[in-house]
């Protein structure tokens, strides 16, 4: 049911990402990176449910892009840095504002009380897994 309401809520979004040619796999990505910029890639894996070989064929995508900047860490060589590109600060706004409307009619459709609560039991669930 988790997998089937995830494609629900998604199905919204898939044409504004479509449009700007981006999977969610890369869209999860970029919202991690707007969300906590400069991190290395291990927590960007994490924070956007990505596994690393896919996250570092993501990376070599978006960085092509001019989206992402990847540099290497000077204080440990061996750790890779990841950060938005000022294009990539741009493409979050315009999707965050073209999306807008999608999630309104989503809220007014599904109840904004019962999104608050749902968003509440996924973060109980999601807390099972760090225990």
């Amino acid at each position: 049911m988790l997998i089937r309401a995830r494609v629900a809520v998604m199905s919204r979004f898939q044409p504004l990402l479509a449009q700007c040619g981006l999977s969610e796999q890369q869209w999860r990505v970029i919202r991690t990176l707007a969300e906590a910029d400069n991190l290395d890639a291990r927590e960007v894996a994490e924070r956007a449910c990505v596994l690393g070989p896919s996250l570092s064929r993501i990376i070599k995508t978006l960085q092509a892009r001019r989206l992402v900047l990847r540099r290497t860490d000077p204080e440990d060589r061996r750790r890779v840095m990841l950060s938005l590109t000022p294009a990539g600060v741009d493409l979050i706004a315009q999707l965050t504002h073209q999306g807008s409307a999608s999630y309104a009619d989503f809220v007014r459709e599904f109840g904004a009380d019962r999104i608050d609560k749902l968003l509440d039991m996924l973060n109980d669930l999601v807390e099972l897994r760090q225990k």
